[in-house]
């Protein structure tokens, strides 16, 4: 069966006004949500397979903090331009394109399309994904292909200042 993991990039920098968009760093905060989001599903023992990320430097970063956490090495962070002010059906094709190889999946990226595709997937309404908050899918299917809206059961949605842990 296989499941995704949605993550919303952590907190970014809106200083940098010489910045492009796809520059932004994350601030501080963003710096400290990250790695401690990365431990809480450590402790879950959630840990994906693979993980893709929009190159976004905030959304690349997260991934960084996050691939450190898990143990999994930096290099092997797949960069899928796609990503980056993707539409939600841009984020579903991107999904149904995953190796069959891997049944756990991160995927970091950016508002509106994260918080659309986990309301779409899952048939849930969970609000705004605050940033560095996860969302964790599961679906009844042994192949990428077959996940669609509506097909996932959500069975995690967290975020930094989730106190109800």
């Amino acid at each position: 069966m296989k499941s995704i993991l949605l993550v919303r990039h952590a907190k970014s920098d809106w200083e940098g006004r010489n910045l492009s968009d796809f520059e932004r760093p994350l601030n501080a905060r963003g710096h400290r949500d990250a790695p401690m989001m990365a431990t809480r599903l450590m402790k879950s023992k959630i840990l994906p397979q693979k993980i893709v990320s929009s190159p976004a430097v905030r959304a690349w970063t997260t991934a960084g903090y996050f691939a450190e956490a898990w143990g999994i090495d930096r290099q092997s962070i797949q960069p899928c331009p796609a990503i980056y002010e993707a539409s939600v059906n841009t984020l579903l094709e991107t999904v149904n394109a995953f190796d069959n190889q891997y049944d756990l999946v991160a995927l970091f990226g950016h508002n509106p399309g994260i918080t659309m595709l986990t309301t779409a997937l899952s048939g849930r309404e969970i609000g705004n994904m605050p940033t560095c908050a996860v969302a964790l899918i599961g679906f009844p299917f042994h192949d990428w292909r077959e996940i669609s809206f509506n097909t996932g059961d959500l069975r995690l949605f967290d975020f930094p200042k989730n106190t109800l842990l």
